[in-house]
């Protein structure tokens, strides 16, 4: 119950942030995605580190508790435990299809329990006549559904690396790249459109 206290999004402070601030929230998958060539730990413990920072400085100074701080954290944590203690033979293609295996359904999970990853973050950049909107809502959905399609199409890659070995390492990271950067670019278009309709709310009020 305490949880989902800090999870409703009533419970969001709306304090002013930078309107790239969800930006944050993937930090740690971008993280993973740019080191895992250099190393796996490397780019797990960094990664866990970036999940664990973002979280736990918005729940000390707004006392918010995010779905997707919460999943990074817990998905880069474990993984970073059981390939460095428990199984460092690890691949790095079932490193990532893991990973991405993992934030598919924890999009999925957000969805399907009405509060999809990027709202939270979404309602912290508007007020709140904007955010009760039924197309602001609907936008977030489909903003999370395009997140959703991403971490699907990286998995459907790492699967395809791990049956068959032939395949270069360097491709999946490239269609990880770009998949990533893609849905980066999406969000953060998002974002600008978003940062000016809270503006121009208050200027159409007055």
């Amino acid at each position: 119950m305490l949880l989902r206290h800090y999870l409703a999004p009533d419970h969001v402070k709306r304090r002013p942030k930078s309107p790239y601030a969800m930006l944050l929230g993937f930090a740690p998958i971008i993280v993973f995605t740019m080191l895992t060539n250099l190393s796996q730990d490397l780019a797990l413990w960094a990664s866990f580190a970036a999940a664990f920072a973002v979280g736990i400085r918005d729940f000390a100074q707004e006392r918010v508790v995010r779905l997707l701080d919460i999943g990074s954290t817990v998905i880069f944590g474990l993984l970073a435990l059981y390939a460095g203690f428990i199984q460092p033979g690890l691949t790095i293609q079932m490193t990532r299809l893991v990973v991405n295996v993992g934030f598919f359904a924890l999009a999925l999970l957000s969805m399907l329990i009405l509060n999809p990853l990027t709202l939270q973050y979404a309602r912290e950049q508007v007020p709140r006549e904007i955010s009760s909107r039924t197309r602001f809502v609907l936008t977030n959905y489909g903003l999370t559904a395009l997140w959703m399609l991403a971490f699907a199409v990286m998995a459907a890659t790492d699967a395809l690396s791990n049956i068959d070995k032939r395949l270069p390492l360097s491709l999946d990271a490239a269609v990880g790249l770009v998949v990533l950067v893609a849905a980066l670019i999406v969000t953060a278009r998002y974002l600008a459109r978003l940062h000016e309709s809270s503006w121009d709310a208050p200027q159409a009020r007055s």
